[in-house]
């Protein structure tokens, strides 16, 4: 009787050994850092995608918020620091990018082994009881009171800033640019009158615009958007067909994992980010918060990351509007 119950436990224990072995990673918990403000679009998407991933990885994955410092560089560098097994991801944007040449931080983004989920066009808005009700409005306030209007957005050296920074440079106007956490509190501040409009995505503002807190002047973009509703957004180059050359200064929001984390991490996270990009939840959340679809990860996603961080270097760089020349940091020039 005894032997039969060892025979069984070394059985057991055996069969155990065995099943860990087929899943090495994960075994417990992820933890998500995201490096924006909680209700910017960086947080939506990454809790919407980890929602799904979670599901396929069969462990619980926890979004967590750590904004501040330069264009990300507190929630990156904390996780960046920590141990490269898995267990730490990072929620990022394009904005990110733009951390190293505005002294955020010393690395350049091929430290990371990045996923992307999507993207969404800027917008300018003000909000509802604004005096502007066009773009043209807006630009004659701004010419006839140089520096007096504030524009919210989130994070210095964003692909929103930049945005700003070039209308600025073919408007000939000098409106003030105030950073925040995240796309979020600058959306806010424009509802409550802290700024005089906000430069953010449609994914961001969406939900803004239909329950009549912001009033969209114009698309950040080539042409004119249109709304589920049947709502119509005037691309900004119909004021200002300088910009078609400029726009749109991309954007690609997802996640990474350090890129010194293992294959068999890497693959583990790569089967559940395909399975959750094509679930239904994602796509149907995508389509209804005019989000784009990617999809890219690995060495694609790098790439495009590398060619975000060479545009949005040298873009700075052009405008005087960066703190560390992209030169130093050996950052190539965009082609």
């Amino acid at each position: 009787m005894l032997r039969a119950l060892l025979i069984s436990l070394l059985f057991f224990i055996f069969i155990s050994n065995k099943a860990d072995a087929k899943q090495v990673y994960p075994k417990r918990p992820i933890t998500t850092t995201v490096v924006w403000s909680a209700g910017g679009g960086t947080d939506a998407v990454n809790r919407v995608i980890m929602a799904e991933m979670s599901k396929e990885l069969g462990v619980r994955i926890n979004v967590t918020n750590k904004s501040g410092g330069v264009s990300g560089s507190i929630g990156m560098s904390s996780t960046l620091r920590k141990r490269p097994d898995g267990y730490n991801l990072v929620g990022i944007a394009s904005s990110n990018v733009s951390a190293a040449v505005n002294g955020g931080w010393g690395e350049k983004f091929e430290v990371w082994y990045p996923f992307i989920v999507g993207s969404s066009p800027d917008v300018i808005s003000v909000k509802m009881d604004s005096p502007y009700h066009s773009l043209a409005e807006l630009i004659a306030a701004a010419k006839s009171s140089p520096g007096s209007l504030k524009v919210g957005a989130g994070g210095l050296g964003s692909n929103h800033h930049l945005h700003l920074l070039e209308l600025n440079k073919v408007a000939g106007t000098d409106m003030s640019f105030i950073p925040y956490p995240g796309s979020a509190p600058s959306q806010t501040a424009a509802i409550t009158g802290e700024v005089d409009l906000v430069i953010t995505s449609m994914a961001e503002q969406v939900q803004l615009i239909r329950g009549n807190k912001l009033r969209p002047l114009a698309m950040l973009h080539p042409e004119k958007f249109k709304m589920l509703d049947g709502r119509e957004i005037p691309s900004i180059v119909v004021d200002f067909p300088e910009l078609t050359d400029h726009l749109p200064i991309s954007q690609a929001i997802g996640f990474a994992v350090n890129n010194k984390a293992s294959a068999e991490v890497k693959r583990q996270l790569v089967d559940a980010f395909n399975k959750a990009m094509i679930s239904k939840e994602v796509k149907d959340w995508a389509q209804l918060n005019y989000y784009q679809l990617s999809g890219e990860y690995g060495e694609a996603a790098q790439q495009v990351f590398s060619r975000l961080e060479s545009r949005f270097a040298w873009s700075l760089e052009a405008l005087n509007a960066n703190k560390v020349s992209p030169e130093s940091l050996n950052i190539a020039r965009p082609n």
